[in-house]
């Protein structure tokens, strides 16, 4: 089997004792990485060739960032949407690997936020920072639908900051019409999903209330108060070939030092 891991670390370079002791135990052949944090010089490159892993970054300083990380060799690197290309933030990177003669397109993906200080009785929709959350995803939805034109086995995974749905969330009524259940996000990453990708994790766990991300304040860990917001999404094609798909929160998020999110995995049968 095939493993394949979304997982936004929040900075890597904080968490790279915790990300080195989670790649040995977990073992997945590829990584989809967001919220590096870090320019690509300052990426501990070497750290994770040393673990046998091809590095695709995607760096941008101090914010956001993302790569992917393969025991195969990474081709055909693209850095940002092409759909967005005016776009500043390294929120979106997408290669091409060949594993068992079977090509996989994937992208590591990072949704902004959308949240933010909110001015003079200013509506959430109608902040700059929300605008371009929405934003974001129309042209993630435009550059996407154009590669769901291709029969290939693609795989996008990431932080989309988005809950889906009620069970997503840990008390739906406490986040509804606030940032991460805003029904306009909501509906955009539905938009997202029916141009024919699978909720990887959904169609496996289809009435299984987990999370992937826990706030830092609250002892929201502790309590369990979190949010289903990273996701793999996958074509028809990849979608044949799930085997498993699920979210290793134990051991990852209750470490010193870790990262409010936890990775989300799937397995694939190549053979």
């Amino acid at each position: 089997m095939t493993k394949i891991v979304s997982f936004n670390v929040n900075s890597v370079n904080a968490r790279l004792e915790n990300i080195k002791n989670w790649l040995k135990i977990s073992n997945p052949d590829i990584i989809l990485l967001q919220e590096l944090k870090c320019m690509e010089e300052k990426f501990p490159k070497e750290e994770f060739l040393d673990l046998g892993y091809d590095c695709a970054i995607y760096g941008q300083k101090s914010y956001n960032g993302v790569a992917i990380l393969s025991k195969y060799k990474i081709e055909d690197v693209t850095k940002g949407l092409l759909t967005f290309s005016d776009d500043q933030q390294a929120r979106y990177i997408e290669a091409v690997i060949i594993i068992n003669q079977n090509a996989i397109r994937v992208a590591s993906i990072y949704v902004p936020n959308g949240g933010g200080e909110l001015q003079n009785n200013e509506k959430l929709e109608d902040s700059a920072k929300f605008k371009y959350k929405i934003d974001f995803f129309d042209k993630l939805k435009n550059h996407l639908s154009n590669l769901l034109k291709y029969n290939e086995i693609q795989i996008f995974g990431g932080d989309f900051n988005v809950a889906i749905d009620e069970i997503d969330c840990y008390d739906a009524q406490k986040f509804r019409g606030d940032i991460l259940f805003h029904d306009l996000e909501r509906k955009k990453m539905r938009e997202i999903i029916n141009l024919g990708l699978c909720d990887s994790f959904r169609n496996f766990n289809n009435d299984q209330q987990l999370f992937s991300w826990w706030d830092y304040r609250g002892n929201a860990w502790q309590y369990n108060k979190g949010c289903r917001i990273d996701y793999l999404l996958t074509s028809p094609k990849a979608s044949d070939l799930i085997r498993d798909s699920f979210i290793e929160d134990k051991g990852v998020r209750d470490q010193v030092k870790a990262s409010d999110h936890c990775p989300v995995c799937l397995t694939l049968d190549l053979n």
